[in-house]
């Protein structure tokens, strides 16, 4: 067995492990009662989602070195990215029903978090586009540098504007129920993600040996000369 799969192995059992405990194990939220217990999955799933500002530095490596390594972990994490983004909005939506009265509301948060799920779609969307792995390279490089900019946003959105969304959740903000299943998610998303990476990273590495293989050899000095005559 491939020693990454440790981590996923691990995160799954972690996952499992909060969930159940939050879920079945810890007290009602004195306000929101059980609504409140998707935070258990929701707030681990927005933390690790943050940590997709660091798809730059792959980004950064791939314009740099213009290695398919770079490459393929930059993909990776944009498309995790994606996922993750995509996983805490419907969340949240889930969470803003009962609580809000309406599962969406132009709030800064929720809008910026879109805006992002838009971002890093559109880093995929436009490698999608590209003909050569070269082009595919710059251009997702230069656009997932992009989207990168709008997760700190994200992140600072509840601080600078007003808005219905609470703080971020912190041990000092939250009940100390809730510490140690929420911790455990979200080491088990970070370690199932970080699993998640690495093999979306192999698919795309066998993809591009693939194409390399099945291109046609770069023209020499001496075919110029035969197909002038």
């Amino acid at each position: 067995m491939r020693k990454h799969h440790i981590l996923g192995i691990l995160g799954f059992f972690l996952l499992c492990l909060g969930s159940v405990w939050g879920l079945w194990f810890t007290p009602p939220e004195t306000h929101m009662q059980d609504v409140n217990r998707i935070f258990f999955i929701h707030v681990p799933t927005a933390l690790v989602c943050m940590l997709g500002f660091f798809s730059f530095i792959p980004a950064v490596g791939a314009l740099i070195t213009r290695g398919r390594r770079w490459d393929a972990t930059m993909e990776a994490m944009v498309e995790l990215t994606l996922v993750l983004t995509l996983m805490t909005l419907a969340q949240g939506m889930i969470w803003g029903k009962p609580t809000w009265g309406a599962y969406w509301d132009w709030d800064p948060r929720l809008t910026t978090t879109a805006v992002m799920a838009v971002l890093f779609a559109g880093v995929l969307s436009l490698r999608s586009f590209a003909d050569r792995f070269e082009q595919r390279l710059i251009w997702g490089a230069v656009a997932t540098i992009i989207a990168c900019v709008d997760v700190p946003i994200v992140y600072m959105s509840v601080e600078w504007w007003d808005s219905l969304h609470q703080g971020d959740s912190t041990p000092s903000s939250v009940s100390v129920d809730y510490h140690w299943p929420m911790r455990a998610n979200a080491f088990g998303i970070l370690f199932f993600s970080a699993w998640l990476i690495v093999e979306r990273a192999r698919v795309a590495l066998l993809r591009d040996e693939e194409e390399a293989a099945d291109a046609p050899p770069p023209e020499t000095p001496q075919d110029l000369v035969a197909g002038g005559d």
